[in-house]
């Protein structure tokens, strides 16, 4: 083999070893988490009233992204040890040995300042102080407090992944509304009966992981009934933007249609008691979710075009 071959083959390797470091780090930031983030966040933004640059808009939701993110890497770094020891997670980056434990904190920490500190300089400060408070709940009350304490892990941790829409809102506003606060309210409401929905099948995981999840410690058929009851509750939050008047009735018809679609498949998680039901709930949730605030985004364009 010729020297030649050698360097290229050497150059190759370094490439294909660099490409997979990023991926690793990118992993970190838990971007099917993040992507979420930031389009709840970018329909807070484009409701909102008022206007702000396209540049400053972009900066805002690169922001909203980016602590998303980094409070993700924070969250694998404090729980390496029981990421380990459940199968949906023991092939994250920590646990598998690809990115070391501080590594990822000092990764995580960085992003977590640099987002705030932009976002507070190039959009505004209410806007930087809920980023700072979404990032500090989920790693603070969640991660470090509620998650392996309580049953209730979810239902109040549940906040950190509500917040986004309200920043998207405050970025143009500059304050905290009652309408962002009904955004924030539609993805708290969701929160449990999307993760307990989760957890019906994974219990046995999270029980080997110690981590007390609602089926874990109350059992299977008190998660059932309490999936029910957030999902009833969750159906009158969820029409509030048409009842306020800053939705139209395509959302006010759309949301009630799919409110009602996921009640009635949280009945069948009730009566079934399979997991197939919990399956069904849990893929259904994330669609839920997703159409909520495209027919909020899609209003609001056709009300800009108009």
């Amino acid at each position: 083999m010729s020297d030649t071959s050698v360097v290229k083959e050497t150059i190759e390797a370094r490439a294909n070893t660099d490409l997979t470091r990023v991926g690793d780090y990118f992993a970190l930031l838990k971007p099917r988490v993040m992507s979420l983030v930031v389009f709840t966040g970018l329909v807070g933004l484009a409701v909102a009233p008022g206007t702000i640059h396209p540049v400053l808009a972009f900066t805002a939701l690169l922001c909203i992204a980016v602590g998303a993110g980094a409070s993700g890497a924070i969250n694998m770094w404090y729980d390496a040890d029981i990421d380990a020891v459940m199968e949906r997670t023991k092939e994250r980056p920590i646990p598998s040995g690809r990115v070391s434990a501080n590594e990822t904190l000092a990764f995580g920490t960085v992003l977590s300042v640099a987002s705030v500190v932009l976002m507070g300089l190039a959009v505004n400060y209410v806007a930087a102080a809920l980023l700072a408070l979404t990032i500090a709940f989920y790693v603070f009350v969640y991660t470090m407090w509620l998650k392996r304490r309580t049953p209730q892990n979810i239902v109040i941790g549940g906040a950190a992944g509500a917040f986004p829409p309200m920043i998207g809102w405050a970025a143009v506003t500059g304050d905290v509304s009652a309408e962002s606060l009904v955004l924030f309210a539609i993805i708290f409401m969701w929160t449990p009966p999307h993760f307990w929905a989760l957890s019906l099948w994974r219990d046995i995981d999270y029980a080997k992981a110690g981590v007390p999840m609602l089926p874990v410690v109350a059992g299977r058929d008190v998660t059932r009934r309490q999936i029910v009851l957030y999902s009833a509750l969750l159906f009158p939050v969820a029409v509030m933007p048409y009842s306020l008047g800053y939705a139209g009735i395509l959302y006010g018809v759309g949301a009630a249609v799919l409110s009602g679609l996921f009640l009635l498949l949280s009945f069948k998680v009730w009566v079934a008691k399979d997991e197939k039901s919990a399956k069904q709930l849990f893929a259904f949730s994330l669609l839920y979710l997703f159409l909520l605030f495209a027919m909020l985004l899609g209003e609001s364009l056709i009300r800009t075009v108009i």
